[in-house]
Parts: structure tokens; sequence; C-alpha cells
């Protein structure tokens, strides 16, 4: 698909406003649930999702992020069935069985830490995410295991989304 976003560090600085920041620093939440939407066929308007996240809860408006469970409010308030998993040995069957995923994770570097929501699915035999690093020019494989590669990644505190599609 041609209009998905496999870098949020691309977007430019003064598009997409997330809160008081840009959505390339702080828009991977509402950029997983862009990437989502598109992945299964429906309309997705960037700026009609960061009201929606801004709107959200009060003390973050987008300027910290999106909240864990927005992701998961947002497709249920749509109408998606979604499914909730934060056991890591579940993460792989749930993969498999949904749509799509949204996916979040705490990751440290040093002193630096942080946290990030890719949009991910299962195709062909592997797991393959969308704006998962800073330097992602296409979707990304991930492997034939969530489980595997998050481990491998020392990225710790997840919680996947299992996203089914409805009828348009």
């Amino acid at each position: 698909m041609n209009d998905l976003i496999y870098n949020q560090g691309d977007i430019p600085k003064e598009k997409w406003r997330y809160g008081l920041r840009s959505s390339a620093a702080t828009g991977c939440g509402w950029i997983a649930t862009y990437n989502a939407l598109r992945l299964m066929g429906h309309p997705a308007d960037p700026e009609e999702l960061i009201r929606y996240y801004e709107r959200q809860l009060p003390l973050i408006h987008g300027n910290t992020g999106t909240a864990i469970w927005g992701p998961a409010l947002y497709f249920k308030q749509h109408g998606f069935p979604v499914k909730v998993e934060a056991k890591l040995s579940r993460f792989d069957t749930l993969g498999k069985t949904s749509d799509v995923c949204i996916l979040f994770y705490w990751w440290r570097n040093g002193w630096k830490l942080g946290a990030h929501f890719v949009c991910l699915q299962y195709r062909d035999g592997a797991f393959v995410g969308y704006n998962t690093y800073r330097n992602s020019t296409g979707p990304d494989r991930y492997g034939e295991s969530l489980e595997a590669f998050l481990k491998k990644r020392k990225y710790f505190a997840t919680v996947l989304f299992g996203i089914r599609n409805r009828a348009n």
C-alpha cells in the first residue's frame, strides 16, 4: 500500500502537530491506528485521528504520546473486535489470528527510556511491522515469532492488541 506511514520521522515537523509536539516526535499511536485501518481497507484521516487521541485523556493531549489503551478503545468504539494480550507467550497466536495488530512496548538504550506503538500483521509466514525504526523505509520483517523478536530486542512491558476487520 502506497499510503502507509513507514517512518514517523519522515513527517515534516510542521505537519500534523500532536499536542504541543510534532507527530514525528510523539505520533506513533495515531500512526499505528492509521496504518491498521489502511491495511484493513478502511479510510483513515490523520487529522481526525489526531483530534480523537488529543481529546482522549486531558492530561496527555498528545504531548507525551498516546495513552496505552487508546488504540484498543478507538477500534472498539468503531465496531472492530479487539483482543488485548499482555502475556508475551500468547502474542504469536493472537498475532496470527488477527487481521492486524497494534503492539505497544517500552525500550531502553543506556539511560534513555521510551515507549512505542507499531502496527503489524502476520503474512506469508512472518510478522511484518510498520513504523518500527527511525530508519524504516518500508515494512520491517520481524520473523516467524513476535515473541522471539521482542525478546531479542529486549523490549519490555509489552501489550498486543489483536484487531479483526469488520464490514465496511
